[in-house]
């Protein structure tokens, strides 16, 4: 068993974790999870409305006596969804852990933590950590280069943010972006990490509640098949390369504003392409990790072959390179 910071602050048996992901993050992969010794997070604004939010944190607790969390993603907007709401089934449903991801966080942290939630904080930079840290968060998830979703605008891959950030943060931190075996896992702890979060891995689980289409074409995949969108926009998304993802690139390449392609990157569309099956309905998220995912197991598989193989790589191969200062001489 592998024991750390983290997993001794949240209650867990695994450093592992499935971080909130839109469409995505629901009580059935949650539970399976939680289940699993993980932690794993519903996704709030998946939920249409915090009544919907209160229900799925009810179903989820009928599936799993295990922790788990629920992910509230903060996003600036003209009519930005009722946040204090989505808070309040949090808190009001019993969770006791939650990750935020997003602007401005210091209202939300300030909130959960009166109530007993601890925080984790979802960033892309060591500066956005240290902010996180000093408002009060509980621990950090930092997401590398590699990330599915929004790597932010620094290009800082792991290799480099990971130790980066654990240089500067004294409070538990989970690694992010391009995790999804036992060897991810055991390189993360070495560069000062307390545990990893995988997004793309756990779409790729039996669980994962989208079309199996979608599961074989990460199967299919190498780690080439991603696409940068919205990056002439300041806005930067990683995806799967798909028709769509494709289109949005050529269009940013002549010039096209956000009103221009609008259309192809609208939720519903990705949505109804999870829920469909076709893979080039609209676009949908997933990282470089694809070149690192080969089946499609349960989720208690993934998470005890993980664990099992960074296990093995701590306690038998890096060991096995030492050798005494006298034996080296000699």
């Amino acid at each position: 068993m592998i024991r750390t910071r983290f997993t001794e602050m949240f209650g867990l048996q695994h450093p592992i974790v499935q971080g909130g992901m839109q469409w995505v993050g629901r009580a059935n992969l949650v539970a399976a999870v939680a289940n699993a010794g993980a932690l794993g997070f519903i996704t709030a604004l998946t939920q249409p409305t915090p009544e919907d939010l209160a229900k799925e944190i009810k179903r989820c607790r009928e599936m799993t006596d295990k922790p788990f969390g629920v992910n509230l993603t903060i996003l600036p907007s003209i009519t930005p969804p009722p946040y204090a709401e989505y808070r309040r089934a949090i808190i009001e449903g019993g969770v006791r852990i939650v990750e935020t991801a997003g602007y401005k966080p210091q209202e939300h942290i300030d909130d959960f933590k009166s109530h007993g939630v601890r925080v984790i904080h979802k960033c892309t930079a060591v500066r956005h950590a240290l902010s996180a840290q000093r408002m009060g968060a509980d621990a950090i998830s930092i997401d590398g280069f590699e990330c599915a979703g929004h790597p932010g605008e620094d290009d800082i891959p792991g290799l480099i943010l990971i130790p980066c950030a654990a240089d500067k943060i004294t409070i538990p931190m989970i690694a992010s972006g391009g995790f999804g075996d036992g060897r991810g896992l055991a390189a993360a702890l070495a560069l000062g990490a307390d545990g990893v979060n995988m997004g793309t891995r756990f779409c790729a689980t039996v669980e994962a509640p989208i079309h199996e289409a979608f599961k074989q074409q990460m199967v299919a995949n190498d780690e080439r098949q991603t696409d940068l969108i919205f990056r002439t926009m300041h806005n930067t998304a990683r995806v799967a390369r798909n028709a769509i993802s494709q289109e949005v690139v050529a269009a940013e390449k002549r010039g096209a504003k956000f009103e221009e392609v609008k259309h192809l990157v609208a939720g519903v569309r990705g949505r109804a392409g999870l829920e469909s099956g076709d893979v080039d309905a609209g676009i949908w998220s997933a990282g470089m990790v694809q070149g690192l995912i080969h089946d499609i197991p349960t989720v208690k598989e993934l998470v005890e072959r993980i664990v099992a193989e960074a296990e093995s790589i701590i306690s038998s191969r890096l060991a096995g390179m030492l050798v005494a200062r006298s034996e080296a001489v000699a």
